[in-house]
This record gives structure tokens, sequence and C-alpha cells, in this order.
């Protein structure tokens, strides 16, 4: 380890130089033995031409594209919504909103294109934060009955989810506040991804109860300092990957991808637009804890986190209904592996693609290792920005699908519990309504601090029915459950039909109609 003075130095050194001294300078401190990850992330220098603004990260950088070729798409807003049950003081939460608008850079961040056309982040001094509140109990929108307030307070989430940003005024982050009983409130929250991610959203909400809980007490929020914001980061991030490092994590996506296939064909109800942009629909997934158990001591058997486990049967489930013997899934991670991101506001989730090569006379144990050694290697080089990989490899483009992966594994630890501790209100998460989205099938799963595992999928109505999820997630369970009772069992051999799946095979080889509406071949 070096002292954190001379770490400092020399990370200020590293930003001032010119991109081929930087690579000299890495190569120079690797013969010494320093790491790269030693050195803390420099603070831009302030004063200057500040109005110019700083550059954007690469995830930004694609997120502006993306929202340039299509304005008015909801795909990339990220939105939460919670219930708040008690005494609201409304004045408070008002002022830790105003109170998070200035310690976060990212709340005041505008994205502005120059005569050029290259685009930059400015941020502003200050951002007027609006929190309108809505009452649904009394007054002119007041409607008649807790179902009916609850139903329109629902058609607001999802209006206000679905309402595009102009990126180019902040802040980018919408906020309202509906009433819907005498101490009851819901409070949404939507901002556009190019500003947040998942862990943004919860870190603000958790920072938004200390604040509250300040404000009540007259106190100041005892929040701690951060380091840098996240324009320093997206800095830092292109002067690393710039001076040799983008190029050490590509050549091993390079090989980890070659020859892997371009689109994953599940068998859908409908076939696929001409332009994949969908309606997600939601379904959950109940896992009993005692299986949820059962998996963890799987993993621990062959060295595997609970992750690596639901995903190989995730991969499993895959294999069985799309008949694909290599297929790809992409991973969104946080990718907030330095101790100064922990606590900034901004777009730093990165998407990896772990690609399984399954077969299936293969036992699933074998599975499970084959998934585990993809995690590991897809950790080892997660830095690299998947914008960067899919410019470097090119994938052949098409409006009908995602780039490279078309299904998507989330994974979640949830071990925050800030909002259950504000005095005189009980919280919990409330619906924001049906999102776009650009990906077939999204397999959400969280961990909690309880052990228990919540677990649901986010399918393209356009393209899967209802009951047709509903087979894929008990198909999913008995995978689970073969993959933690008998791993030594072929993937091909797993019976996934339950008794009436089986019957109605069955009755249909004797020639019986299909109970559902549809038209014969002929017709």
């Amino acid at each position: 380890m070096i002292e954190a003075n001379t770490a400092a130095r020399l990370a200020a050194r590293f930003a001032t130089l010119a991109p081929a001294q930087r690579r000299a300078f890495l190569d120079k401190m690797a013969e010494q033995g320093i790491a790269f990850s030693q050195l803390p992330i420099p603070a831009l220098p302030q004063g200057g031409d500040d109005a110019a603004g700083a550059p954007l990260s690469y995830a930004q950088q694609r997120q502006w594209f993306l929202h340039q070729f299509e304005p008015a798409s909801a795909a990339y807003h990220i939105s939460s919504g919670v219930s708040l049950r008690g005494r609201l003081d409304v004045a408070a939460l008002g002022a830790a909103f105003a109170t998070l608008a200035q310690r976060h850079a990212a709340l005041r961040t505008a994205f502005v294109a120059d005569a050029a056309g290259e685009v930059r982040q400015r941020v502003l001094p200050a951002a007027a934060l609006a929190m309108p509140l809505l009452d649904l109990y009394q007054g002119s929108a007041a409607e008649a009955t807790p179902q009916a307030r609850a139903a329109r307070a629902d058609a607001i989430a999802a209006e206000l989810a679905g309402q595009p940003f102009d990126l180019g005024s902040a802040p980018l982050l919408r906020v309202r506040l509906l009433r819907l009983g005498e101490e009851e409130h819901r409070l949404l929250l939507v901002m556009h991804h190019i500003v947040s991610d998942g862990w943004s959203m919860q870190l603000l909400i958790d920072e938004l109860a200390a604040c509250y809980r300040a404000h009540l007490l007259g106190d100041a929020a005892s929040l701690p300092a951060l380091p840098v914001g996240y324009a320093d980061y997206a800095a830092w991030q292109r002067n690393w990957l710039e001076a040799g490092e983008q190029e050490r994590q590509l050549a091993y996506w390079r090989a980890q991808l070659a020859d892997a296939p371009a689109v994953l064909a599940l068998p859908t109800d409908r076939p696929r637009p001409a332009a994949a942009v969908y309606q997600a629909h939601r379904l959950d997934i109940e896992i009993p804890d005692a299986l949820a158990q059962a998996l963890r001591e799987r993993g621990r058997a062959h060295g595997a986190t609970l992750f690596m486990v639901l995903l190989a049967g995730f991969q499993a489930l895959l294999y069985r209904h799309a008949g694909s013997r290599d297929l790809c899934v992409g991973v969104p991670v946080a990718n907030r592996n330095r101790i100064e991101t922990e606590g900034v506001v901004g777009l730093f989730v990165n998407t990896q693609i772990v690609r399984g090569r399954l077969d299936g006379r293969q036992p699933l144990a074998a599975a499970l290792e084959q998934a585990r050694a993809a995690v590991l290697g897809a950790q080892a080089h997660q830095d690299l920005p998947f914008e960067q990989l899919v410019d470097a490899l090119q994938p052949e483009r098409s409006m009908s699908y995602n780039p490279l992966f078309q299904v998507v594994h989330n994974h979640r630890r949830s071990d925050r519990a800030a909002l259950a501790e504000l005095p005189g209100l009980v919280l919990e998460t409330a619906p924001i309504g049906e999102r776009s989205t650009a990906l077939e099938l999204t397999l959400d799963t969280r961990e909690s601090t309880d052990g228990h595992i919540s677990a649901c999928f986010h399918y393209a109505a356009e393209l899967f029915d209802a009951a047709t999820v509903a087979r894929l997630g008990a198909h999913y369970l008995r995978l689970l459950r073969q993959l933690a009772e008998a791993p030594e069992v072929a993937l091909d051999a797993v019976a996934l039909l339950d008794a009436g799946e089986r019957s109605a095979l069955l009755a249909l080889g004797q020639g019986e109609a299909p109970p559902a509406d549809g038209l014969a071949v002929h017709q």
C-alpha cells in the first residue's frame, strides 16, 4: 500500500498528462508494484470556464444518442413509488428534497451540445425541484372511494413515468406527492437514466429519509461528505480506460463472445414487431424460504454465490424453452467498486454479458459450474462500458431486437432499512405503473437480509401472454428445486410439466380440441 498523500499526488499527476503519457505512467506504476486501483479519483479543477461543462461518461453518451433517436421514449426512465401512512409534514419533505438537490450535482446537471455537436454535462449552481401535491382525498380532484383513489394514483404514476424529459433542462428528476387519505400519501419519483441508476434511486430515498428526519427535528442532516461528483468519475474513467485498460478488457470480451449468437429466439405468442418497443408487464414468482435456503447450500457446495445458482437455473430455463445450446444473458452490475462512488448519484451501472453453453446431457451441477466460471470472468472484466463493447464488436443491428442480448437477469441485495425508521410514518413500496422496455424478458431477483428471495418476470406484453409467462415461472421453480435437491440429474431429464400440462398435451395427441380460443390451421 502507498501513503494517502502519495496516492493523491499520483492521481492528480495522472489526470494532467496527455493520453500517450498516461499509458507510460501506468506502466511505470506497474513496474513499481503500484496498482491503479490504489489511486483515488481526483476532483476536477474548479474555476476557469465552468460553463463549458465536463465530458460525458461512455454510458451517458449512449443515453444521449438513444434520446436523440427517440426523444419521446420512456424506456430509460427510472421510477420509484413510496406509500407513506401516518402524519406527514409536507413542508419538511419539500425541504428534504431541496437539501438533496444541493447535495447531489446530478440533480443539477443539464446536457447541452455545442455548435460542433459535442455534448457536455453542465452542473448548475442551483436547480428548483418542485414537489406538486395533488389531493385525491378532498377538493376538486377527490375520488369517492379508496379503490378509486388507488386506481387514480396508479394512472398518475404511469403517466408521470411516461412523460419525456428535456435533457437540456435540470433537474432530470420529477417528484409528485399524492394525498389518498387523512393520513395516507404516495410519493412518486421519476429520473432519467442519464443521471441515475437503481442504486442512485435507492440512495436518494435513503437520504431523503435522513433529511426529512433532520428537518423535523430542526437539525442539519448528518450525511457523509462526497469526495467527488459524477463528472469527476466520468473524467477519471475515460483517462484510465484510454490509457490501456480498455484494450486489456476488450481482448477478454472479444474472445468470450466470439461467434456468440445474435438472437435468443424464445418462442412467443405473437410475432416480434419491426421495432423492439414494448410495455413491460410483471409476474411475481414465489420462492419458498426452504427452497431459498437449499439453493444457498447448493451454492456453497460448489463455491458459488446465490446469484450464480439463480442464474444457472435461468439459463437452464431459456435452454429448455428456446432450444438453444448457446445463449447470452445480460447482467447489470452496480459498477461501484471504488469507495468514492458509493454515495454519488449518477449512471454507474454497467451491463455484462454472461454466455451459457449448455448441453441437455450434462447434469445440472455442470450447468452451475459453467455459470460460476462465466460470472467470475465477467466480474474480473466489469469496467469496460457496455457501449464500448457494442462499438468494438459491431453486432448486426436491427430495430427488432436489443444488440448482443434480449433477456436480462438483475439480482440485487436489499440491505437498507432507512425508510422503516421515519418518525410517525409507515412506509412501503408502491406501484409505479407499466414501463417501456426494449427487452423481451427480464428476471428480477432480490435477496433480503432475512434470507427471503423475491423474484419476478418483467415481460414484453406485445410478445407474451400472462399465462405463458406464468408457465415460465412454474418451470423456473421446478428447475431450481431440481438443482437444489438432485444436481446430478441431466438438464434434458428434468420434468418441467405439471400434471395438468401433461394431461393437456396427451389430450391433444388424441385429437381433442385445445381449450383455448384459436383458429384451425386451414382457417
